[in-house]
């Protein structure tokens, strides 16, 4: 039987191109948290500090470290071809076994198969679940019913009912992913607990992290007592 804790830190992996990408993050990562009362915080990497100015290596080793401290991560799967940062952040928190959810709100099918639209070669992976929402339709939907409703309400802007409708699908999205963070927390561990201490010293390791190499090896142990301590592990 699984301990019930409080809260969980939630890594939230995604493009970070444009300000539609950074305000959809932080969208989604203040509905989860509303919609779970405060049980998932997402960790956002756009919002680490002191980015400007690093090398590109020291921003993957703080977004990898950041990754393994987290409990759970979410993805996001969307575009016609996914973004490869987020797919080798994705890799690597299964290598961990850190339970994962794959949200894909783009509504192109780009995969090989119709459950999973998505390269096949990122599929099928265990303590994954995945949300795939058909955003357009529902923001559609949520538009009309908002515009119905206007026709008593003539003072709103057109405006007004555009963000009330998108944020009407941001709350549905977040549900969503929160029902799903609540099944892959109930899967049970991949990772054989004789191995578990050999693979998180092999991730400190593998990626060739900056730093100390016996420094390194002891954060990524507190990680696994950690995880252990939770039941994550």
């Amino acid at each position: 039987m699984k301990k019930k804790h409080s809260s969980f830190t939630v890594y939230l992996g995604g493009e970070l191109f444009s300000l539609k990408h950074l305000t959809g993050n932080a969208w989604l990562a203040e509905a989860i948290y509303e919609v779970s009362h405060g049980r998932f915080r997402c960790v956002l990497p756009q919002d680490a500090v002191e980015q400007r100015g690093r090398s590109a290596r020291a921003i993957r080793d703080a977004n990898l470290r950041a990754l393994l401290a987290c409990d759970l991560a979410l993805f996001n799967f969307d575009g016609c071809d996914l973004d490869s940062g987020t797919v080798v952040e994705f890799m690597f928190a299964k290598f961990a076994d850190i339970p994962a959810v794959l949200l894909r709100t783009d509504v192109r099918r780009a995969g090989d198969v119709h459950s999973e639209p998505w390269n096949l070669m990122a599929g099928s992976f265990p303590r994954t679940a995945s949300v795939i929402v058909p955003s357009l339709h529902d923001y559609r939907g949520a538009l009309q019913r908002r515009q119905r409703q206007r026709v008593d309400h003539a003072m709103h802007l057109a405006g007004q009912q555009s963000s009330a409708a998108a944020q009407l699908v941001w709350e549905d999205v977040a549900a969503q992913c929160v029902r799903a963070f609540t099944r892959v927390l109930a899967m049970e561990p991949v990772m054989p607990k004789h191995l578990r201490e050999e693979v998180y010293q092999w991730l400190a390791l593998a990626p060739a992290l900056g730093g100390k190499q016996k420094e390194l090896r002891k954060e990524f142990e507190r990680h696994l007592e950690r995880k252990v301590e939770r039941d994550l592990l």
